[in-house]
């Protein structure tokens, strides 16, 4: 990457690195709809850097616009919405090629399905639900993916259709280091071994790597327990006392820290049943279509099953630690060396599969190779079920836990009336509440649609309140902008979680309650 693009977006590489960047910036996006929320979301990834944008919008500007969209102002009135946003995106990073299309998102969803299998990614915002359903099968079959988003009073949405999504880089909040301390391979333990625990010299015994205390005195308590680790409460209590009965002062950090990590000597061999269930996965069985993580992922099926005794490969890095210099960069320098040699067997699979599928066997770039050995513990699969299918079939189990839950049956509340209201414009051309003439009657209109779409799917009608519904016939069909700009960044978020294939994206229907400022994802 260019010194100036790496100054421009220094904070946000740290987060998602060139490699994720570089997604981005190769990735076209199609927004259906420039309101507040497609605003909001696009100005996120515009400033991000995404590569192209087509704004899809067949309204003009009007002056309820301006209350709402600070992307337009009083010289915006009478023209083109799109071409106003557009306009005014543009100016916000000029390295983002933008253009717009003046014409409703609905026609083109209708009269020109093809247009959107040249993008990558389609944001489509306030759509209503019949067209959102055509929209969901356009992008499946093109394999566009599509991030739904609606703002509606103090409420709104955000949803992701895919048929599959695969994340080698889901940097977990909390995962366990990956030393290896219940299984230590021979340079490891060669090298614990050569430091020794008895040293006097109170310099060198308080600046040992709790790595190697751990190592050492985990093959001590093996030797005298039958060649077992300690497993037991108390067993593990005593490993801690072993531990302690080596420290020379009490103030000695380093024996501190391997106490606290002594837990890892006891941690199960073998792999997670989240990993597990991925290379056990069908899609295993490649071919030549197969995608490049799935054939990574056979490589560490063939890796986890002989070279690597039923671990995945090394990681190879350490974390932070009391320790001489010589001895950490020592240690750095085993691990490296370890996780390089797993590396290459993987490699050498990677290779030999293509081969066999009938493909170049380097036509997967070492760069990703690494990546993925260096993730291999952390892979992530999303698969999304069709918005229809949600719609017409939700799963039920998760359906009668939610409504055991307040907020989430607040939640389901809203999820039921968002899917109302469309109905109810579909039926009466407008959305409930416009008039306040006819507000008590919206009301009772409302109510009737949503409990038949309640008890179509399967809800409870008593999980929708009088004061829910009353709310979102007195929204009017309102874009707020506050709730705007938040159900926007949600779905920007989301955008970058797609396109960099990094962190773990939403795997269900994510509601904003902006009345108790609460927010569930319903898994539907």
């Amino acid at each position: 990457m260019a010194a100036e693009p790496k100054t421009k977006y220094d904070r946000q590489l740290r987060i998602w690195g060139d490699q994720g960047q570089a997604a981005l910036e190769k990735a076209s996006i199609c927004l259906l709809n420039c309101g507040p929320t497609g605003s909001e979301a696009l100005k996120n990834l515009v400033l991000g850097g995404i590569g192209s944008i087509t704004v899809v919008d067949g309204s003009k500007v009007e002056v309820s616009d301006l209350g709402n969209n600070f992307m337009l102002d009083e010289e915006c009135l009478g023209q083109s919405r799109a071409k106003c946003v557009c306009s005014f995106l543009q100016e916000l990073n000029d390295a983002v090629k933008a253009k717009f299309v003046e014409e409703s998102p609905t026609t083109l969803i209708d009269t020109n399905p093809s247009f959107f299998a040249q993008f990558t990614l389609v944001i489509a915002t306030q759509l209503l639900e019949n067209s959102l359903l055509l929209l969901d099968k356009i992008c499946r079959k093109a394999n566009v993916m599509l991030v739904v988003a609606r703002s509606y009073g103090l409420t709104g949405m955000v949803r992701i259709s895919v048929k599959e999504h695969t994340v080698v880089e889901s940097k977990p909040d909390h995962f366990l280091d990956d030393l290896r301390l219940h299984n230590p391979w021979p340079e490891l333990k060669q090298f614990a071994k050569s430091i020794d625990l008895n040293v006097t010299d109170p310099v060198v015994h308080k600046h040992t790597p709790y790595i190697v205390i751990l190592v050492r005195l985990a093959e001590k308590w093996a030797d005298a327990h039958d060649g077992c680790l300690p497993s037991t409460r108390q067993e593990k209590k005593e490993f801690k006392d072993l531990i302690k009965a080596h420290m020379l002062n009490i103030d000695e950090e380093n024996y501190k820290e391997a106490i606290e990590a002594s837990f890892k000597v006891s941690t199960a061999r073998g792999i997670s049943s989240q990993l597990r269930h991925i290379i056990e996965d069908s899609a295993v069985e490649v071919d030549s279509s197969s995608p490049d993580f799935w054939i990574l992922v056979a490589a560490l099926k063939e890796f986890i099953a002989n070279e690597g005794d039923g671990e995945p490969p090394l990681e190879g890095s350490i974390p932070d630690m009391t320790s001489l210099t010589e001895y950490y960069i020592s240690l750095q320098k085993i691990y490296q060396a370890k996780a390089e040699s797993d590396c290459l067997v993987i490699e050498q699979y990677v290779k030999n599969i293509l081969k066999r599928i009938g493909r170049d066997p380097d036509s997967i770039s070492r760069v990703y190779i690494r990546n993925f050995c260096r993730n291999a513990r952390k892979l992530k699969v999303c698969r999304y079920r069709s918005i229809e299918e949600e719609l017409n079939s939700p799963v039920l189990p998760e359906l009668q836990k939610y409504l055991t839950d307040e907020d989430y049956c607040f939640a389901v509340g809203f999820y039921i009336l968002l899917r109302a209201v469309d109905r109810f414009a579909a039926n009466y051309n407008r959305f409930p509440g416009i008039f306040d003439s006819e507000m008590d009657e919206d009301v009772s209109r409302l109510k009737s649609i949503a409990l038949s779409i309640s008890n179509d799917s399967g809800f409870h009608g008593s999980s929708l309140s009088e004061d829910l519904i009353n709310e979102m016939c007195r929204f009017g069909g309102a874009e707020l902008h506050a709730v705007a700009a938040f159900v926007g960044g949600v779905a920007s978020q989301e955008v970058i979680k797609l396109l960099t294939k990094q962190f773990i994206p939403l795997t269900g229907t994510f509601i904003f309650n902006g009345i108790d400022q609460k927010s569930q994802v319903l898994a539907l």
